[in-house]
């Protein structure tokens, strides 16, 4: 017979206990639930841009980083004799069960509105007898965009949505007047309290158009990005630095870079 070929996650979690174990890695053993959160948010950020890539090496790389954050958050809790890994499994796995009954059971679910809207019934029915605000539950540890569109998709699905776009870029439009308003006023808070309205707002009109708001701004960042290297690379091939060109000259350069992507 054939020795059974290992198990990944098993051969995981081994490693996990042995870098936590006395005489293992001193920062693996020095770590807490709380210190790991800013490594738990980073890496998710990273298997997002991974995942945009295309590259799929990369992506399943990333997908392991992150895969590593709730094994060591198991065996932190492990040792004092909280959950494990198995319990994280087990947890998850009743979930996905309970909140498909139109798969697993006998209910009737045939578009995505429909399971969604029957998945939220199923979770605040979880919640207890106790009653929640109808927002209860939206994340406040999301990103701000991701967290506006799930508040506003939320709340549309109870009828607090305007029928189609018209209305949403006219609130568009009052809130950027807002914003020159409080500007002219040289009112820092309403500055941004109205900043904020007007993000707010383009969330809305990235929601109407059926845009995730988040990946849109990400594209955006990744564009920038690479267009102000062009224009560094042009600027900079000559014997001025950078900020020695005025923004006439990086202007020009930034507009020849989109006419050439234009082209492209």
């Amino acid at each position: 017979m054939t020795d059974a070929p290992p198990d990944p996650i098993a051969e995981l979690r081994a490693v996990m206990h042995r870098l936590r174990a006395p005489g293992g890695c001193p920062w693996d053993a020095e770590q807490t639930h709380e210190s790991l959160i800013p490594h738990l948010i980073e890496e998710a950020y990273e298997v997002a841009e991974a995942a945009r890539s295309g590259d799929r090496a990369h992506f399943c790389e990333e997908l392991g980083d992150l895969l590593l954050q709730p094994v060591f958050h198991a065996e932190i809790a492990a040792e004092s004799g909280g959950f494990t890994l198995d319990d994280i499994a087990r947890g998850i796995t009743a979930k996905l069960i309970r909140r498909h009954p139109h798969v697993f059971g006998d209910a009737t679910a045939a578009t995505s509105d429909a399971v969604l809207t029957q998945w939220e019934a199923i979770k605040r029915t979880e919640k207890g007898d106790q009653p929640q605000p109808y927002l209860h539950g939206i994340s406040k540890g999301l990103p701000s965009l991701m967290r506006a569109q799930k508040l506003q998709k939320k709340a549309a699905k109870v009828g607090f949505d305007w029928p189609d776009m018209a209305p949403v870029v006219d609130k568009i439009r009052e809130e950027t007047a807002e914003v020159l308003e409080a500007v002219a006023l040289g009112n820092n808070d309403a500055i941004r309290e109205e900043i904020g309205d007007l993000l707010f707002s383009v969330v809305n009109l990235a929601r109407k158009l059926g845009v995730d708001a988040e990946t849109a701004l990400a594209e955006a960042n990744s564009k920038f990005e690479d267009r102000f290297g062009k224009v560094e690379q042009r600027l900079t091939a000559g014997v001025k630095a950078l900020h020695e060109h005025t923004l006439a000259e990086m202007d020009a350069a930034w507009n020849s870079v989109k006419e050439v992507k234009k082209a492209g």
